[in-house]
C-alpha cells in the first residue's frame, strides 16, 4: 500500500467512527425507531394528593375526594375517556384476562386529550346520599359525583368476616380508536373499597 491508500483508509475509518459516535445525538432529535413500549398510565390519589389516605369508612351525607390521573406514553396525542362506576361485592369488575370492561353502566365520565409524554388529572368529589340497613343487607339508593346525582339502587350483604357493607368506586380507562371511530376499553382500571355506614 502506498501513502495515498493509507490516507484513504484513514479518512474512511474516521468518517465511519464519526457517524457511529453521532448516531445517539441524532436519534435524540430525529428518532430512527420507536424506543420502548407504548402505554397509558391510570392512577388514583387520596384527598391530600398522595397515594394514601383514601376514603374507606364512608358515612351518608358526607363528601369525600380523590384525584384521578392519566399519563400518555403512546408516542402521539391521544383522546381518552375515564368512566366512573360503582359496584357491590358481587357485581363484575373488568375482565383482565379478556380485556373486557365491566358491563356495569358508567355513572360519570371525563373526556380529554393528552399530548404524548404529558399527564391529565382531575379532582372527583363523591357523596353517598342515602343508604339504609335491612338486617344483613344495606341498600344504597343515590350517589353524588361532582355535584351530579346518580341512582345506583345497589344492595350489599354484610361481610361478617370484615364487619361491614362494602362497595367499590372504580375508574376504567378508554381510548379513542380512529379505525372504529369509537372509544375502546384500554385495559386499565383502578378503584377504592368503601365501607358504607348508614346514618
Amino acid at each position: 500500500m502506498n501513502l495515498d491508500d493509507y490516507r484513504t483508509l484513514f479518512a474512511s475509518m474516521s468518517l465511519v467512527l464519526i457517524l457511529i459516535a453521532t448516531v445517539p445525538v441524532i436519534d435524540l432529535v430525529m428518532p430512527f425507531s420507536e424506543n420502548g413500549e407504548s402505554f397509558s398510565e391510570l392512577w388514583l390519589l387520596g384527598p391530600t394528593h398522595m397515594a394514601e389516605g383514601y376514603p374507606f369508612n364512608v358515612g351518608v351525607g358526607e363528601g369525600y375526594s380523590v384525584f384521578v390521573g392519566v399519563g400518555n406514553r403512546m408516542g402521539r396525542s391521544e383522546y381518552y375517556t375515564v368512566y366512573v362506576k360503582f359496584r357491590n361485592q358481587t357485581q363484575p369488575l373488568p375482565d383482565v384476562s379478556g380485556s373486557k370492561p365491566s358491563p356495569l353502566s358508567p355513572l360519570y365520565e371525563f373526556r380529554f386529550f393528552v399530548a404524548d409524554g404529558e399527564t391529565w388529572e382531575s379532582l372527583l368529589i363523591f357523596e353517598i346520599l342515602d343508604a339504609s340497613v335491612h338486617g344483613d343487607f344495606m341498600f344504597v339508593g343515590n350517589i353524588s359525583i361532582n355535584g351530579i346525582v346518580f341512582s345506583v339502587d345497589s344492595l350489599s350483604m354484610r361481610d361478617s368476616e370484615n364487619n361491614g357493607f362494602y362497595y367499590q368506586l372504580f375508574f376504567e380507562l378508554w381510548l379513542y380508536d380512529v379505525a372504529t371511530q369509537s372509544f375502546q376499553y384500554h385495559d386499565r382500571f383502578v378503584g377504592i373499597w368503601l365501607n358504607v355506614t348508614a346514618s
